[in-house]
Parts: structure tokens; sequence; C-alpha cells
């Protein structure tokens, strides 16, 4: 669920690389990272922190260069050390930056053949340094003095025979260029656009198109699955498909939580997507529950608010923002242990007590993973005077861990992992609960793109659609991913840079 950019422009594009990342804030919160490129220098600048603090005044005044790429962490491996902040760097050959959005499912087995075959050392527990290296590598067999489009696209569909999982990747290759891919099954989002100045045009890619738009680039195109597209430092645009495409499977938990909604993911929109959630959602509840008695409706700020409002239409009750967010708490659920997210639910919300007194409150909420923060929204909402809580969900129960970037490794941390719809209802207090269909969910983000095969549904479902997770690899990552494994990884591992910047 990292957020990824990169640019190449006329001038210097350090702000405009720093501006996307403040748009990406939302999807990484433990690091942030930027490289610019500088004729055949390299000024690079990452740490652990927000976006706003990573990067003062004297860090933007040494990030020169006409290109460069960016990054935005959380941590999905159980490390928040800043040696695995975001780009990485190798200087063979020709020096080559990469940040990486996804997760590699056969990172152990390329790390092994990396060092055995292709002799060459990962300095971090990160599957980015593996993916970096791996291209690197495929660069060096195929590259002559100076390499060609020709020869990274052959080095990147080498990579893709490779490598599996789920990446959608940006790389930077000194002083030739900026290079976008993404895995043959589209898993996680990257999309491109041309911004037009007096000097010519500029091109940037990014994870969602917010970024784009924001920043005055118009969308040329999604990276479509397999593909990869380079941009040399001159403005030159070249696209290939390197891979053969697999089941087109984006992400589907991209439209429910991770995404922001102004944000458009493989040409679906996010906000529409969330539309359509809330209406799917208000229909089961009447189809359910017919004699309701719901007085309001309430979502738990921000995401679900798009669903819960076409909810309250269709329920014909009123809706009400009866929670306020302290926008200086980040995102709970990707905060990297569950001490700290516990902590951070009473910080972040504060009831509006005359939105609940005496009233049957119908709370709608994104999603449910642990359970434990919306246990703790529920008791607020009775001690705020609610007569009654009830809890909606615009996502079905998750019960299978994510194994391609989202920070759901143990299935046993689910509150639905072994529990029935009424027993969680009774965990987490509330007088009843009610999931979305899968179905229904799937349908809200169909329709739309036509080239969509399916979505990728695994933390629902448990089917993963790249064929190589069994139960063997789920123990695993268990093992080195849960919460207890993140509170012993330390927190302030030294800085790793290419120049010293502070």
């Amino acid at each position: 669920m990292c957020g990824i950019a990169g640019m190449v422009g006329k001038s210097d594009v350090g702000y405009d690389l720093y501006d996307a990342l403040t748009l990406l804030q939302h999807r990484g919160q433990d690091a942030a990272g930027m490289v610019t490129c500088d004729g055949d220098r390299l000024n690079l600048r990452k740490h652990n922190g927000l976006v706003r603090d990573v990067f003062r005044q004297q860090h933007m005044d040494m990030l020169k260069g006409n290109m460069g790429i960016a990054h935005v962490r959380y941590p999905t491996a159980g490390t928040s050390s800043s040696a695995e902040a975001q780009p990485m760097y190798v200087n063979s050959p020709f020096g080559i930056c990469l940040a990486h959005n996804g997760n590699l499912t056969n990172a152990e087995e390329l790390n092994e053949d990396l060092f055995r075959a292709d002799r060459r050392h990962i300095n971090t527990n990160s599957d980015s340094e593996v993916l970096l290296n791996v291209f690197a590598h495929e660069l060096q067999a195929v590259s002559s003095l100076r390499t060609s489009p020709d020869e990274i696209f052959e080095a990147v569909q080498r990579l893709h025979q490779r490598a599996v999982g789920a990446y959608a990747a940006v790389a930077l290759i000194t002083g030739y260029g900026i290079l976008g891919f993404r895995d043959a099954h589209g898993i996680r989002p990257l999309v491109y656009g041309k911004r037009s100045t007096p000097n010519g045009d500029e091109y940037m890619m990014a994870s969602e198109s917010v970024v784009l738009s924001v920043l005055g680039f118009e969308v040329i195109a999604d990276v479509a699955p397999g593909e990869a597209v380079y941009i040399e430092n001159n403005g030159q645009v070249h696209k290939r498909q390197c891979a053969p495409k697999k089941d087109y499977s984006p992400c589907i938990f991209e439209y429910v939580y991770l995404a922001r909604p102004d944000s458009v993911i493989d040409s679906v929109s996010v906000y529409k997507a969330r539309l359509k959630m809330g209406e799917k959602l208000a229909d089961k509840i009447k189809a359910t529950y017919p004699d309701n008695d719901i007085d309001v409706v309430i979502p738990i700020p921000d995401t679900s608010c798009t669903a819960a409002l076409p909810m309250a239409h269709r329920l014909g009750v009123k809706y009400r923002e009866g929670f306020v967010k302290n926008r200086y708490i980040g995102r709970t659920f990707i905060m990297p242990g569950q001490a700290e997210r516990k902590k951070s639910v009473r910080r972040k919300l504060s009831p509006i007590e005359l939105e609940f007194k005496g009233k049957n409150v119908l709370l709608v909420d994104d999603s449910i993973v642990r359970g434990t923060t919306s246990k703790q929204i529920v008791q607020m909402a009775r001690e705020a005077g609610a007569s009654r809580v009830y809890l909606a969900s615009a996502a079905p129960p998750v019960r299978y861990p994510n194994v391609y970037g989202i920070d759901m490794p143990a299935a046993s941390e689910f509150v639905a992992h072994n529990l029935s719809v009424d027993e969680i209802a009774d965990y987490i207090g509330a007088d009843w609960l009610l999931y979305q269909d899968l179905q229904d969910l799937k349908e809200c983000a169909s329709g739309i793109n036509d080239e969509i095969d399916r979505f990728d549904c695994s933390i629902f479902d448990g089917d993963y659609v790249t064929g190589d997770v069994d139960e063997e690899y789920l123990n695993r990552i268990e093992m080195l991913r849960n919460d207890s494994a993140k509170s012993l990884d330390p927190r302030n591992a030294e800085v790793i840079e290419l120049h010293n910047q502070g």
C-alpha cells in the first residue's frame, strides 16, 4: 500500500515530487524518500516520518535535477527501520534507483538466486531491494555501453519471468530516464500523464490519478498489466508489453479503503464505486431488517463518508457526521502495531453527543479488520448516549491474509477469522452487524472498464490470483509479519543515503 511517483521535467522536479508525496501520504506514513538526477549525479533523501518532516528546506535545496522518483512507505514486512525507506539504489549498471508498491511472493527464492547465481548481496529484508537487484542484474546482462529503450524493455521482460507477486514500480536510470512497470495481473496501480510547458512536455507517473490532476498533468493511461513505460530524460516516451497479460485483477481494496475518493484506478472512479457500495448496503439492510428503527446514519470518517450518504438517502433516514476527526492523527489501519492503533482511536475521533443522545444509530465503516477499532467506536457511541448502536461494513468480512502489499498478514488477528457475524457483533458490542456481500462489492467496481477480468478479493475469499500461495507460505509470513514481530523491530536505525543530507 505504499505510494510511488516519478517525473521527467524540463527543470528541477523536486518540488513537484514533494507535492506528489503529500498527495500520496494516505498510502504510507512510516517513511518517505526522493531521489533526483542532476546530469550524472544522484541526490537522495529518505528517512522515517511524514513527508513534511522528512523533507526540510535544506533537503529540498539539494534535490536538484530534471528527473526523479519518490516514495511513501508503510511497513508490510514487520519493520520500521529507515534503512528500508525507499527509493533504493544499486551502482551497477549505470546507477539505478527503484521505488516499489506491492509484495513479491517469491522474494525468498529470488534472494537466494541473487546470491548464488547473480552474485548480488541484499542488505535489507525488503523485497523492493530484491526487485531492484533482479532488474539491475537483467539490465547488466543485456545492455551495451550506452543502454537503449530496447535493452531496458528486454530487462523488464526478463524480470517478469523471475518475479512473482504484486509490483508497481518506478525506476531511475542515472543519466538516461525514468521507467515504470507493473505486474502481469495489474494488482497494484500505476498511471502516467503529460503536462505541457513553454519549454516542452513533462511527464509524471504515480500510484493514483489524483497526483496528476492536482499537479496539472493530463492523464494518458494506466500502465497496463505487464506493460512498461520508459521516458527518456529528453522527454521521449516509449512503451512496450513486456509480459503476456494474465487475468487483469486490480486489488478490490483500493476502492474500499486504500485510494483517495478523487482518484480513478484502472479507469474506475473510486468515488463512484463507494457510492454504489452504500446503495448496495442499504438494499441489504432493507431486505434483512425491513422494519428497522434506525434514526440516523453516521459514518466513521473519512473513507466511509462517501458510502454512508447514499445509504441514508436510500434508507430514508437522516445523515449526520457525528464524529469529529483529528486531522493530525494518521490512518490507524496503517500504523505499525496493534498497541499504537488502539491508542490512536480515541485521539483521532470524538463524538458529537447531540447526534447520538437517545437515538438508534447506524454506524458505517469501510471495513472491519481486527475489530478493536470498531469495538472502541461502538463504545464511544454508547457513552455519547445512543439508545441502540448498529454497524454496517461496506466490505465483506476480512478472513484471509493479504500477500500483495497490504498489512494484513496474520489471519489469527482478524476478528472474522473464526467467528460468525453474530459473534462479531457481540465482540464489538453492536446490537446488530451487517456486512456487504462480496458479489455486490465486485459489482460496485465492475462494468466501467471492460478490460478488467476480475478483482483480487483474496482477503475476502482466499483466492490468490498469482496461484503460488499455499498454507506453508501463509504460515511463514504470519510468523514474520504479525503484530508481535513488529513490536521487536528497531525504530531508530541509521538512515542510508548516497550523500550526507542531514
